[in-house]
């Protein structure tokens, strides 16, 4: 029991430290929000599981994040012929799903709902519903305790967590959940309609409090990361996702999980070339040849990583397979093989990353971001940084290995989600807020400002790097899982009711 209350105790010093990192979010927590039917979930289960049912629809319906090996409650094997269609109206999650249950694979077709407890379906009153009569398949997370057994009469129950758990390269974190269908919004969103009533300053203070409240929860999730893998392990699986954008996140997440850091900074004895070598072997990315017309430069250079790789090569094959790469509609500056050499030089420093920005954050407090940035932005390789690929033609001037705007999302997304789990890291992450680097334009920010402000919105409304989280937020929570035309939406109501209590005031 002493354990359990010293745990419960560590756990609640640590929300403190990092909801005084965001002040606002406490705002958005406290508007009337989210029925059942929405995205988040209650603060208790969100320390267990702190994603939402979106993230499990995507799983579900993308067969490159389904694992294979799925099984029923019982243990029985299942394999998807047809995950069914994803609904955006009201009713089961995906209709007309076809699944084979069982050694025998008896073939078995209905509607999937899916949830991250059993005790959910409940919960959110699916058992009076007729439109949830033919559901055949509770998908769920958690297998629940043993009363839930049968939660769903006539439905086989499939659990996802062990199966997923199991995938060193999958992470909830690398899903982007605006890649994948949502409901089409009403012509006149009716949350504009009462924003329409709020002057300037309040719509900022919205948007703001929503964008605290996104970070926040970053926060709270890396947080979750640092006690199972510790500080350095848990930034660097971070970093290495963001240094994968938007398209290979779970690749760069697949070779932390394989190569951890402090792992890659022995083996390469702090060598950057050596680092790469391991790091593009691994992942797969070392042409096993130069071009025949290749100059001595790139055949010398070819050469010498793979003598390194060669020394590795058996041990880590071993390990697994190596990530898939998506690299279509990827510009070659972007390319994993150069961003690769960029985490080398950033994970190689002789002083650990994290150390680094907690250094860097306590000396400079008022300008760390803008000198990490500048320090990542200049990391720099005589091979690589002047060509565009791995056996490119030189370039007349030097292409960075992290560009500047991937440096800054790093900042916002990474860096200060880290330092707000430091303890009297407070005041640095508090000054730094309204100091962010301006990330690149994002479809879902204009979007989201779109329905919320119409079409001559201010762009100073989502200036600031936590406002346009702040967008990003309310899409996430509101938007993309809505399915009635904005009609059941709580967000209006929500804000009427901030409105209401302003007023009084």
């Amino acid at each position: 029991m002493k354990n359990v209350d010293q745990n419960s105790f560590l756990a609640g010093a640590a929300d403190a430290v990092i909801e005084a990192c965001f002040p606002a979010s406490a705002l958005y927590r406290q508007f009337p929000l989210l029925p059942m039917h929405t995205l988040r979930e209650s603060a208790t289960r969100r320390k267990l599981f702190p994603y939402s049912e979106r993230h499990l629809h995507c799983v579900w319906q993308d067969p490159g994040l389904r694992p294979g090996q799925l099984r029923t409650r019982s243990g029985e094997p299942v394999i998807v012929e047809h995950p069914g269609i994803w609904n955006h109206e009201a009713g089961p999650d995906f209709l007309g799903a076809v699944i084979r249950i069982g050694p025998d694979q008896r073939r078995i077709a209905g509607d999937v709902e899916i949830h991250i407890h059993p005790a959910d379906w409940n919960a959110h009153g699916h058992a009076q519903d007729p439109r949830y009569q033919n559901v055949r398949f509770h998908v769920t997370y958690f297998p629940g305790a043993e009363s839930d057994l049968n939660r769903v009469p006539g439905a086989e129950q499939i659990i996802l967590k062990d199966t997923l758990t199991a995938n060193p390269g999958f992470s909830f974190d690398s899903i982007d959940l605006t890649a994948y269908p949502y409901a089409a919004r009403a012509d006149h969103p009716p949350c504009s309609l009462v924003l329409q009533k709020y002057s300037h300053a309040e719509k900022i203070e919205v948007l703001r409090a929503a964008g605290e409240e996104r970070l926040r929860r970053k926060s709270e999730r890396l947080h979750q990361s640092i006690q199972e893998y510790g500080a350095e392990q848990a930034l660097y699986a971070e970093l290495m996702a963001a240094l994968g954008y938007k398209h290979n996140k779970s690749g760069f997440r697949h070779l932390a999980n394989q190569l951890p850091v402090e792992e890659l900074r022995q083996q390469s004895q702090f060598r950057p070339r050596t680092a790469y070598a391991l790091l593009a072997g691994l992942a797969g990315l070392l042409p096993n040849q130069p071009h025949p017309n290749g100059s001595t430069e790139t055949q010398h250079w070819m050469r010498s990583l793979w003598d390194q790789w060669w020394r590795f090569r058996e041990r880590y094959t071993q390990r697994g397979p190596a990530p898939s790469w998506q690299l279509a509609g990827v510009r070659p500056a972007n390319h994993p093989a150069r961003r690769l050499m960029g985490a080398a030089l950033l994970f190689c420093h002789a002083q650990p990353v994290g150390r680094q920005v907690k250094d860097l954050a306590r000396r400079h407090p008022d300008d760390w971001a803008d000198r990490w940035i500048q320090h990542v932005t200049g990391l720099h390789d005589p091979y690589l940084s002047v060509r565009a690929s791995l056996t490119g033609a030189p370039r007349p001037s030097a292409l960075a290995l992290i560009g500047p705007t991937r440096a800054a999302a790093m900042v916002t997304n990474v860096l200060i989600p880290f330092l707000a789990t430091m303890d009297g890291m407070q005041g640095v992450v508090n000054r730094t807020l309204d100091r962010l680097p301006r990330e690149a334009d994002n479809g879902i920010v204009k979007q989201t400002a779109f329905y919320l402000f119409g079409r001559d919105a201010s762009a100073t409304l989502y200036r600031s790097a936590v406002t346009r989280q702040g967008l990003i937020q309310i899409f996430n929570d509101f938007c993309v899982n809505d399915r009635s035309r904005c009609s059941a939406c709580q967000f209006p109501h929500a804000l009427q009711t901030y409105l209401s209590q302003r007023c009084n005031q």
